[in-house]
């Protein structure tokens, strides 16, 4: 009579303890591993693993003599599998990665670098071979694994994040110069050195004490951000002028926030740079200023009164956030990116006041 199967085992999972139990009753019968297989509705070949796995020495004395032998143990087979399982991994990296680790961190602590930011400069600058340091995935392993001095809740971006939700705002606000809709379409390619972003950071809404004025070029990420006395037109403007006493020559464009702190920038610029409002609630439209204003908010949070903080201050968490390799500039910083595209202009304009 045919054999039936005794039990139906599922095709690509490992096998259970009843199995194994199976397996070592058949094998002590004295059924081959063909038999146990058609039997159990398993491969031959997983059979004979399992059996070879298995094996424990076992002795036992006949006639005042002892005799070895060996048998398969169903409990035996799976802990041998685990120690298996753990051998065949390649071993940690992380023994042999101290000074990259150590390199990250201290930036990290110190300059405000995220994971990556600290693997691609490292890269880009050849400080280290590729075996003495490790890709960004595995340096967030280790963080996740919490095997370094940084922890997850360090990590601000990565615990802060939200889900976005499409926002639906019926407010209605009249805008206060030409719309961005106005704006040439290559700025948004950020192909173009020069077109810049504006808005203002708040620590206490009161109304009455100092802010921060945030000015970001799109292109290159570079941010200048000062400390004005307090959010209106006329402490934007007097910053606005110092900033283009240095640098007016490489502005194009200016995108800024609709408040009305920012009314009289199209005075202010004439015959600088065009000046140019984002629409009412769309803080989208300065995704650039936004996200740059995040990592402000790690120095100034919200409700810290910025009247006890000082220019040095400020310029220090400006200095930070210039200073930090992005992964879209190819892990140059901000700093180096805007230094060398505005010496590429000024060479370019200088050649051309020779021609003429």
């Amino acid at each position: 009579m045919q054999d039936q199967l005794i039990t139906s085992h599922t095709k690509g999972h490992h096998l259970t303890l009843l199995e194994r139990g199976e397996i070592a009753a058949l094998h002590a019968r004295g059924e081959s591993n063909r038999q146990i297989a058609t039997l159990l509705g398993i491969n031959r070949q997983t059979i004979a693993n399992e059996l070879s796995r298995g094996q424990i020495d076992q002795v036992k004395k006949v006639n005042g003599k002892l005799r070895y032998y060996r048998v398969y143990s169903p409990e035996t087979a799976p802990i041998r599998y685990q120690d298996n399982r753990q051998l065949s991994h390649r071993p940690r990296k992380l023994e042999k990665v101290q000074d990259f680790i150590a390199y990250f961190t201290t930036h990290f602590r110190e300059d405000g670098w995220s994971p990556d930011a600290a693997v691609g400069r490292a890269k880009t600058a050849g400080l280290y071979l590729p075996d003495e340091m490790v890709c960004t995935a595995t340096l967030y392993n280790y963080i996740e694994a919490q095997l370094l001095e940084v922890r997850n809740i360090d990590l601000l971006e990565k615990t802060g994040r939200r889900v976005k939700h499409k926002a639906n705002h019926k407010f209605k606000r009249m805008l206060t110069g030409r719309s961005i809709d106005d704006r040439p379409k290559r700025v948004d390619t950020r192909r173009e050195f020069g077109n810049f972003e504006l808005d203002t950071v708040v620590g206490k809404r009161n109304g009455q004490e100092s802010v921060l004025m945030t000015l970001i070029e799109r292109k290159t990420r570079f941010q200048f951000v000062r400390l004005i006395d307090s959010r209106d037109a006329d402490s934007v403007n007097h910053a606005m002028r110092t900033i283009v006493k240095d640098h007016g020559d490489v502005i194009k464009t200016i995108t800024a926030d609709n408040g009305s702190e920012f009314a009289d920038l199209s005075r202010v610029l004439d015959g600088v740079a065009d000046v140019y409002y984002a629409h009412p609630y769309r803080s989208s439209e300065r995704g650039t200023n936004e996200a740059h204003n995040r990592m402000l908010r790690r120095d100034f949070p919200k409700g810290m009164s910025l009247d006890t903080v000082s220019p040095q201050d400020v310029a220090e968490s400006a200095r930070k956030i210039n200073d930090l390799p992005r992964l879209i500039l190819k892990y140059q910083t901000p700093t180096e990116r805007f230094n060398a595209e505005s010496n590429r202009v000024r060479r370019r304009a200088a050649k051309a006041a020779t021609a003429g």
